[in-house]
């Protein structure tokens, strides 16, 4: 069963969203899928590892505290990035660029977690741009601050950006996980993959020290 190629299917009724998941598409047991082309990574000193996500995604929000215990315990020639895809649905889009604003303003670490619960345990439309910016405010964000961020030419770059790396990446479904570019990996849950991951870390790491 591959990781990262589960597929949601989405739907806005009014202020309801519901979100369901296909089951795991068979893999043939394999670990990981080469990513062709290789992908550019930002800092040729770190091993690059993404998450594709969206706060939209239920099994995201499953994984997220699970990404980060483990990202906690890496070593510092690791760095784990997120990209927050839209597959083109606008309500994807504005927790999309909800990420992208909160990392700016600096309350990303903060409410991160706040944000995934609002939407799959309380059940909070926050894919709503009016119904997202009275939530922050309510959480101690800036409203000014925070309204000219979301709506700026840099944070529709972002957000541009980061779906032209799942087009590049080949994402069709998340969460999925990346390796320095290369490598797409596989897994029937979460702890497998994070497991498979750590084995491409190492092979990166070979890699860039010239060992086979």
């Amino acid at each position: 069963m591959k990781f990262a190629r589960r597929i949601f299917l989405s739907a806005v009724l009014g202020a309801a969203v519901t979100v369901s998941m296909s089951s795991f598409a068979q893999s043939a047991g394999k670990d990981y899928t080469p990513i062709s082309p290789v992908q550019p990574t930002e800092d040729g000193a770190k091993i690059e590892v993404l998450e594709f996500f969206s706060y939209g995604c239920p099994h995201c929000s499953d994984f997220n505290p699970i990404l980060h215990a483990w990202a906690g315990k890496l070593p510092a020639d690791v760095v784990v990035k997120k990209v927050p895809v839209t597959f083109g649905r606008a309500a994807w889009g504005n927790v999309a660029k909800l990420y992208y604003t909160l990392e700016i303003t600096g309350d990303l670490n903060r409410l991160e977690a706040d944000v995934f619960k609002a939407i799959h345990q309380e059940r909070a439309n926050l894919f709503d741009e009016k119904a997202l910016t009275e939530w922050v405010v309510k959480k101690g964000v800036d409203q000014k601050k925070f309204t000219e961020t979301f709506s700026s030419f840099g944070v529709m770059s972002k957000v541009k950006r980061a779906d032209q790396m799942a087009q590049a990446y080949k994402i069709q479904g998340v969460p999925a996980l990346a390796v320095e570019g290369k490598y797409l990996v596989g897994g029937k849950d979460f702890n497998e993959a994070l497991a498979i991951t750590d084995k491409l870390i190492a092979k990166a790491r070979s890699e860039k020290s010239g060992k086979k």
